[in-house]
């Protein structure tokens, strides 16, 4: 009976090691899943996913993507960026869907989200996508955009904007322009960009 006790003890014993080294494998594993989890790529691919599932598209996330590895900048801000332009989208998507605007184009839902960035109100937002004629609506939205980063107040801006819409397209135009030349001369902007876009620094989430 004791050499059976003995035999057990010294068998348990053995197999110990064992089973912490299997453990210590299992822990490390884990601890390298969690680490890849959180690698910048896996980021950049879990909020493409995100991206898919709520209908943004693809192309939106992967334009900041293209732009940061042309400039070579770190995939961690590159991550990071992609993730802030998708939040942004996805507020202004929800804010479309609460007033109500169909179809709305990639374009005009990343110039919405800049907008939203910039601190146009979601009903000045909402006003612009149900008021402006359909072929301008990205550029209205622009233009609104800019004249809020210059300090008006969205009601105040929504006002000139009204004012401009109902001249015409020209003047409309001549907004724009006006709202460029004026954050140019601050240092908010370098360079003009086309009509489908937000004309301030910082369209779409962090710049590179």
């Amino acid at each position: 009976m004791y050499r059976k006790r003995l035999i057990v003890i010294v068998t348990v014993l053995l197999l110990a090691p064992l089973g912490v080294a299997a453990q210590g494998s299992e822990a490390s594993a884990t601890g390298r899943a969690t680490a890849d989890a959180a690698t910048p790529q896996a980021r950049i691919q879990a909020t493409l996913e995100t991206a898919l599932e709520a209908g943004i598209p693809r192309e939106l996330l992967e334009s900041k993507i293209e732009e940061g590895q042309a400039k070579g900048v770190a995939m961690e801000r590159i991550a990071a960026a992609v993730e802030a332009r998708l939040q942004g989208l996805l507020k202004a998507q929800e804010a479309f869907s609460r007033a109500g605007v169909e179809a709305v184009t990639g374009g005009e839902l990343l110039v919405a989200s800049e907008a939203l960035n910039a601190g146009v109100s979601e009903s000045a937002l909402a006003a612009v996508a149900l008021e402006a004629p359909r072929e301008r609506r990205a550029v209205a939205t622009a233009v609104l955009t800019d004249l809020v980063r210059l300090g008006y107040a969205s009601g105040e801006a929504m006002a000139r904007l009204d004012a401009a819409l109902a001249r015409g397209p020209e003047a409309l135009v001549n907004l724009r322009a006006e709202a460029a030349a004026s954050l140019r001369a601050r240092g908010l902007i370098s360079t003009e960009v086309g009509a489908g876009a937000g004309m301030g620094a910082g369209a779409g989430g962090p710049q590179f």
